[in-house]
């Protein structure tokens, strides 16, 4: 069964609440409707009704089991503004700003779930990143004890041998442009972490550089093999199920033979299946490389850090990819639930 497969099987067991800020959106539009038939549970878009009904009929999308949310209507909306109001960094914005926020579907969305009206967001398929990633990071708390937001992309290859049956994760492909080391060990551990929770397979993380064991010594290998170094000690110390290893060259973390060669005494080398880049510009571009010229399945971007499941998606998304991406939101969903019952009681539902 391929892995995206079992997330559905999943998900279906314990249908979750997904909403999606873009939805007049083609492509939304379309995945909630998939997202319906395939039993994952209820898709809320938000945006005009009008809008939102005229664009479905275009697709003969049946609507009777998908939520519609105009924020400029929704009961919520003084609610919502109240929270808003009380943040923070909010507390100097007229009453006129708060609500020319809140009218922002990206910023409805996240007070949704961040309040408990729906178990998880999928957005970015026709926005830039920072339009939906700055609203999430500002209105939905961090887990407990988090400081960094950072990203996470699931892929899917066809030839087994890589990863674990060719199931695999890139990070951090999408939020922190020029991770520091701190930084890098904190994306290593988080994304290692959902691994862990998502597939239930030990995650074996290869920092990655283009430098093997001090091949170089320049100060960028250096960097990662720092942070390899400092993720290591905390993976010790909170006695996390992980393995980790840098800096270690892609072909030497994937290669089984070459990594008896590079790093023999390497337990990642050779079997990595979590990949951590050393900047948003090799993650994000090895991503789509292998995407477009490997055909793997690819979803994401799965953010990590927030209290509540939320994905920023490409806007090349395809409808399979947004259906994918809404389901692993909705299994995070299930597994936050049992790992911080703390944080959902809070939430009035």
């Amino acid at each position: 069964m391929k892995f995206i497969e079992s997330v559905f099987e999943k998900v279906r067991r314990h249908p979750k609440r997904i909403v999606f800020p873009e939805g007049a959106e083609p492509r939304v539009l379309q995945a909630a409707a998939r997202f319906v038939k395939m039993q994952l549970g209820v898709p809320i878009l938000l945006g005009k009704q009008d809008e939102i009904v005229r664009e479905a009929s275009k697709f003969g999308i049946d609507l009777s089991r998908i939520g519609i949310i105009d924020p400029a209507t929704a009961e919520d909306l003084p609610v919502f503004c109240e929270h808003l109001e009380r943040l923070k960094r909010y507390r100097k914005f007229t009453h006129s700003d708060v609500l020319q926020a809140m009218l922002n579907p990206n910023y409805f969305g996240a007070m949704m779930i961040q309040h408990g009206h729906a178990d998880g967001l999928v957005g970015g398929a026709s926005v830039y990143a920072g339009n939906l990633l700055r609203p999430l990071i500002q209105l939905v708390k961090p887990l407990p004890g988090m400081e960094l937001i950072s990203s996470c992309m699931m892929i899917e290859l066809e030839n087994p041998v890589y990863g674990e049956n060719g199931v695999m994760m890139f990070a951090d492909c999408a939020v922190i442009p020029e991770p520091t080391i701190d930084q890098l060990a904190m994306i290593a551990i988080q994304t290692g972490s959902i691994c862990r929770r998502l597939t239930g397979i030990t995650p074996r993380i290869a920092m990655l550089s283009f430098s093997t064991k001090g091949s170089s010594k320049l100060p960028a290998a250096e960097k990662i093999a720092a942070a390899a170094a400092l993720a290591k000690k905390k993976i010790t110390e909170e006695k996390l199920d992980m393995e980790i290893d840098g800096e270690l060259q892609a072909d030497t973390a994937l290669l089984k033979d070459l990594a008896q060669r590079k790093a023999p005494a390497s337990k990642v080398a050779g079997n990595a299946n979590v990949l951590v880049f050393p900047d948003l510009n090799s993650g994000n571009i090895a991503a789509k490389l292998v995407q477009y010229l490997a055909g793997a399945d690819t979803y994401g971007q799965i953010l990590l850090g927030l209290s509540k499941p939320a994905a920023d998606l490409s806007r090349g998304a395809s409808i399979d990819e947004i259906v994918g991406v809404a389901a692993i939101v909705g299994l995070q969903a299930i597994e936050y639930r049992k790992l911080y019952p703390q944080e959902d009681a809070n939430d009035p539902s």
